[in-house]
């Protein structure tokens, strides 16, 4: 028998039909209606692949090329660049360090923050475009760790830059930084650009 061009049910059903046919009883093929699959797998609506609104559009972008400024301060910094190397290789879930503000979407503080270099934080921060966003790591960046009484010391970058994410840890692991920066990434994903734009043209 043929089987070009039929389904695999109505190969069987050919076949159980010749069978009984060979011993002389009479049976009628039920035919089996072709499936359309072109049908199926057209879309109802050609525009429902294009839906979605405009700040689910920016957050994929800036969740999918994400640029941090690098503003290393201590031992802190020596994970950031840790997490940065093949082993956990960043860049896969784009992140980018850049050495210039003006090109970058936030700031990662790694390290202690002294009362000299407080200045020199805020100036880099004012320099990143909005929406902008801080991810402080280490305990020293949080909070002053070790060095919390120190007179020199900042008690946490918080008092001179608004942080959106902390980082615990001395130094923090580069598991730890890159979970961080992942939580970054669901934070971004959540908030509404359009509004915050609008409100500040």
């Amino acid at each position: 028998m043929n089987a070009v061009g039929l389904h695999g049910s109505q190969i069987v059903t050919k076949a159980i039909t010749g069978h009984l046919l060979g011993r002389g009883l009479k049976t009628q093929v039920a035919k089996v209606p072709r499936t359309n699959f072109e049908a199926m797998n057209k879309p109802a609506n050609a525009a429902e692949y294009v839906l979605t609104s405009v700040d689910k559009l920016i957050n994929w972008g800036f969740t999918s090329s994400h640029w941090p400024v690098t503003f290393g301060l201590a031992c802190c910094a020596v994970e950031m660049m840790h997490m940065s190397m093949p082993r956990y290789d960043a860049d896969r879930i784009g992140l980018v360090y850049r050495a210039t503000p003006r090109q970058s979407d936030s700031m990662i503080v790694a390290g202690t923050l002294t009362n000299k270099m407080a200045p020199a934080l805020r100036r880099v921060y004012d320099q990143i475009s909005e929406p902008r966003w801080v991810v402080s790591m280490g305990s020293c960046a949080n909070g002053g760790g070790y060095y919390h009484y120190s007179y020199s010391v900042v008690r946490g970058c918080d008092r001179i830059v608004p942080v959106d994410i902390y980082i615990p840890g001395c130094p923090p692991t580069a598991e730890a930084t890159f979970y961080g920066m992942l939580q970054l990434q669901k934070k971004i994903r959540r908030q509404r650009n359009t509004t915050m734009w609008y409100r500040k043209y």
